[in-house]
């Protein structure tokens, strides 16, 4: 269950308010005037909680879990216990999340600046913003109306940021335009030098790197993510855009609409990068790349070459996952050859 000391819980709700939530359907003869107080997973479920099956893996639990409610694919529901309320919905994860942020919905701005925080007379902050104690708020930063800075995060010259954003403690932000509902959690830097040198037989000399970052709205970026700056064109991470903990995001690098980067992938300077992307844990892009929408990349490969829209990749170095399956398969059998 939920530990009430870190979460705040609405509610509660009844199963017909569930279900127009997350726009289930009701199964059964049930009543729609019964309340719910939380959510909680299959085997931590309560008479009193909703629940969820998302993965057949689940089934027996599903089967045996005391939940009041869940929401569950039609495929599934005749597997559920005696007594149970099911919620009908085509994308059961979906419809969980909706209904579990209506139990907990975000947490909002209190507006306050922090009494040792330092904002320069030139910031503009908009209405409702939360600046936790030891922020600092550079020179000619533009803040949005219900924006939350976390302690003793920086805020560098020139920044604008959207409204209702959410920005971590000891982030530090420079050179960016960021969009609104942005979610950047501790730890993140956006914005430093992007990793350009001129190299030479005497040395290599830096280059300056005059670009910015642009993210776009509803992105969320993980903690301690890093974000680089442009040499000359921006770095983009397109709207609707989730990127986990533990990023790398070269220079110049222009990602789409709506990815999906997961913990240690990183992306070399100078890659495009279409929409609805997806890239496993671990994986690693070279640089000048192009890669295609929709391209589904597993975890800890090895991207050297551009990729078409809709392939799925796998290994290193990153080959249809169809082909690099058959070589792993091959490579099992001979290796359990008697010799």
């Amino acid at each position: 269950m939920t530990d009430k000391r870190f979460f705040d819980v609405s509610g509660p709700f009844s199963l017909a308010d569930l279900a127009d939530i997350c726009g289930a359907e009701l199964a059964g003869d049930v009543d729609p005037s019964l309340l719910f107080s939380d959510v909680a997973p299959l085997d931590a479920a309560t008479a009193q909680t909703v629940s969820f099956l998302d993965n057949k893996r689940y089934i027996e639990a599903f089967s045996s879990s005391r939940a009041g409610a869940c929401v569950v694919h039609s495929a599934l529901a005749s597997k559920a216990p005696e007594g149970m309320a099911v919620l009908i919905c085509d994308e059961p994860y979906h419809g969980y999340a909706r209904i579990a942020r209506a139990f907990y919905p975000a947490t909002k701005a209190v507006a306050h600046e922090g009494g040792s925080s330092s904002i320069d007379p030139s910031a503009q902050l908009g209405s409702g913003c939360q600046i936790d104690p030891g922020a600092v708020i550079g020179a000619n930063v533009q803040i949005g109306d219900r924006c939350q800075i976390g302690a003793n995060s920086v805020i560098g010259t020139g920044v604008v940021i959207g409204d209702d954003c959410y920005i971590g403690s000891q982030t530090t932000l420079s050179c960016c335009l960021i969009g609104d509902k942005v979610i950047i959690h501790g730890g993140v830097r956006i914005g430093q030098d992007g990793f350009g040198f001129a190299l030479g037989a005497e040395g290599h000399l830096k280059v300056p790197q005059l670009g910015r970052v642009l993210i776009e709205d509803n992105v969320e970026i993980g903690a301690n993510t890093t974000i680089d700056r442009g040499t000359g064109p921006d770095t983009v991470i397109g709207s609707g855009t989730k990127i986990d903990n533990l990023v790398q995001i070269g220079h110049n690098v222009r990602l789409g609409r709506n990815c999906v980067i997961v913990s240690q992938v990183g992306i070399s300077g100078s890659t495009t990068i279409g929409d609805f992307v997806m890239i496993g844990g671990q994986a690693g892009l070279a640089g000048h790349l192009t890669i295609g929408s929709g391209v589904q990349i597993a975890a800890q490969s090895g991207v050297m070459r551009d990729i078409e829209a809709g392939q799925k990749v796998g290994g290193s170095p990153a080959s249809p996952f169809r082909k690099w399956m058959r070589s792993i398969a091959m490579i099992e059998k001979m290796s359990n050859k008697k010799g």
